[in-house]
């Protein structure tokens, strides 16, 4: 819609919020492909801090393995859903202001959820194997 075209004696009936020129599609491709990036160095990271582990588990605590290799990637991921997040809420009409700020408190905080929820899962499994998180024997 070009705003110049209108009357001045009709601008009172336009509606009074907000309508993006460009709607932010790149950001949003640009944040999913971070995340998938992000996720895939995520996983080959703990896979192989895994392998190191379980090689010698009498000289080193699982809880060791979330350090900085493994942090940094899984910032990556929560980066990449802060853009890929902020930038649907805006392709909705939201004012980027605010797309942002609901979207980073929501992405970081669902990362510290999902970071404590590894450190959990790891301490399980140094105190009883993977036996200790057998899904399927629960019901």
């Amino acid at each position: 819609m070009d705003f110049d075209q209108i009357p001045l004696d009709q601008l009172d009936q336009l509606p009074l919020y907000y309508i993006p020129q460009d709607p932010p599609y790149f950001l949003l491709f640009c944040g999913l492909l971070a995340s998938l990036v992000s996720g895939l160095a995520f996983q080959a990271v703990l896979k192989q801090d895994l392998a190191d582990w379980k090689a010698n588990r009498q000289t080193r605590s699982i809880t060791s393995l979330q350090s900085l290799n493994l942090l940094m990637p899984f910032l990556g991921m929560a980066i990449g859903a802060s853009f890929f997040l902020s930038a649907g809420v805006e392709i909705f009409g939201f004012p980027p202001v605010l797309a942002y700020a609901i979207a980073v408190p929501m992405a970081f905080f669902i990362g510290w959820l999902v970071w404590r929820q590894l450190g959990s899962i790891l301490r399980q499994i140094e105190e009883g194997g993977s036996a200790a998180i057998d899904l399927d024997s629960i019901r």
